[in-house]
């Protein structure tokens, strides 16, 4: 008989400084045969692909996901969840649960939404055996790590190996079914802050790190994992752990995660930004310098609006620094700034029509703490009807306002995507300058970037960690207490 196996997930990192909640609007759903068929390379489509080649009755419940933003409310959370629990009891017995998760998920009064979610499968089912994917910015916690039997995290940064690893979890699974081997976890936590952008894998110290895990895995080790966690979040959970999975002893994966967690630990200091990273004025400066030179297009990422690392996307004062610049505000063709989001801006772009003129208050809709809103005169320069960027669909307006073309989206979204600037008819490769409410670049925009510089924006996703206001993370913690240590075995 065909073993039975339970799959699905939720999947968001929730940034707590962003006062921007997560609802209905922002959640793509897929259940079911939709789940099932959806030809995604994604970790939930490496498991689901895994287990059917293995020949096991793969049994649907949904899987969730969001742009990163402000926590889920109560009722999304709840409703999903509740909703993936009936699925387990409606399916027993089980063999096995294999969960695609992120790690760094919360709604407005849960911290721990896998931890709570899982923590809830293990009343129903607690023999169970439970396998999870995580994102490698997960924030694991002691609910979450006592409620699994083993888990895999992503190793690269952009997050390239999702399939890989959802598959390496689904394979832990059917080894422990198939085979009968049983699986030691162990997890190392540290006292430590971590931005994204200073842990790119292809450049040092993770480089280094991330071969020393493969090594470890093709020399036994079931699983070998980095979470680097999700610093914006203000959360005793934030920082960053180790985690190892073992079919040896309990002791070799104590070993294991001790080990990997010192190396990391001691390297602390060699992490850094992989790219040019300057503040406003310093870029606008750097800018124009790689202008002069021809570098072109120059790529300058807004970094601490960065919706795809849960920022709320609707700052605007470096978009007004930018037109405020006389050399930057005049380029032929113009900037191109992608993209605040600012419904009611789109909504009226709509109604006027491409070539009208209108007077817009664009931005500051919800984080009104970083900085205001523009009032501006703007030209409707093209208008879209659902662009869509893998899962997730917005409608665009692009403006000309203040010698700059700016895009604007319809509700929160990624915008690393250069297709979201063809899509209203401009040709990134022509252009001089392009600006992305972005962290590092991700690999289609890095194709069309000549330079690049990481700016140290404000907003809900500094990545000066400094800057921000924490009051829940343990201290002492590095960065922020450049005094803190840790007790190795």
């Amino acid at each position: 008989m065909a073993l039975r196996i339970l799959t699905g997930g939720l999947h968001h990192e929730s940034d707590t400084f962003n006062p921007l909640v997560t609802g209905w609007q922002d959640i793509v759903i897929l259940r079911g045969d939709e789940l099932l068929s959806a030809d995604s390379s994604d970790a939930a489509g490496g498991i689901i692909r895994t287990l059917k080649k293995a020949g096991c009755d793969v049994i649907p419940s949904l899987l969730a996901r969001a742009i990163p933003g402000g926590p889920w409310t109560d009722e999304c959370f709840c409703l999903l969840r509740d909703e993936i629990l009936e699925t387990v009891k409606a399916s027993l017995p089980l063999d096995g649960i294999c969960l695609a998760l992120h790690g760094s998920m919360r709604s407005v009064s849960i911290d721990d939404a896998e931890g709570d979610l899982l923590e809830h499968i293990r009343r129903i089912c607690p023999e169970v055996p439970v396998y999870v994917s995580l994102d490698m910015h997960c924030s694991m916690t002691e609910k979450m790590f006592s409620c699994i039997d083993a888990a895999a995290a992503y190793k690269c940064a952009p997050h390239t190996d999702e399939e890989e690893t959802g598959a390496l979890a689904a394979s832990m699974l059917l080894d422990h079914l198939m085979n009968g081997v049983r699986h030691y976890k162990a997890w190392f936590s540290l006292p430590m802050l971590m931005a994204g952008e200073k842990s790119e894998t292809g450049t040092e110290p993770m480089k280094t790190l991330t071969a020393m895990l493969r090594e470890k895995e093709n020399a036994g080790l079931a699983a070998a994992s980095i979470l680097m966690g999700f610093p914006w979040a203000d959360s005793a959970s934030s920082t960053v752990s180790t985690l190892a999975v073992s079919a040896a002893s309990q002791e070799e994966a104590d070993r294991q995660a001790a080990s990997i967690a010192q190396e990391v630990w001691n390297a602390r200091w060699d992490f850094a930004f992989c790219t040019t990273a300057l503040n406003e004025s310093d870029a606008i400066e750097w800018t124009k310098e790689k202008l002069a030179e021809g570098t072109v297009p120059v790529v300058l990422s807004d970094s601490g609006d960065n919706p795809t690392a849960g920022s709320s996307q609707d700052v605007v004062y470096f978009l007004k620094e930018l037109m405020d610049d006389p050399v930057l505000s005049t380029l032929s063709p113009p900037l191109c700034y992608q993209a605040v989001f600012d419904s009611k801006v789109v909504r009226q772009a709509f109604e006027a029509g491409p070539g009208a003129c209108i007077d817009i208050s664009l931005g500051a809709e919800y984080d009104r703490v970083t900085g205001g809103s523009l009032r501006l005169k703007a030209r409707v320069r093209a208008l879209k009807r659902g662009f869509r960027s893998g899962l997730f669909e917005t409608d665009l307006a692009l403006l000309h306002a203040g010698g700059v073309d700016v895009i604007v989206t319809g509700s929160h979204t990624g915008c690393y995507d250069p297709e979201m600037m063809r899509s209203v008819g401009l040709q990134p490769e022509k252009l001089s300058v392009i600006v992305v409410k972005l962290g590092y670049l991700e690999p289609e925009i890095r194709a069309a970037a000549a330079s690049s510089c990481l700016v140290l924006t404000r907003g809900s996703t500094d990545e000066v960690l400094e800057r921000l206001d924490y009051r829940k993370v343990k201290r002492p913690v590095f960065p922020l207490d450049r005094e803190a240590e840790v007790l190795f075995p």
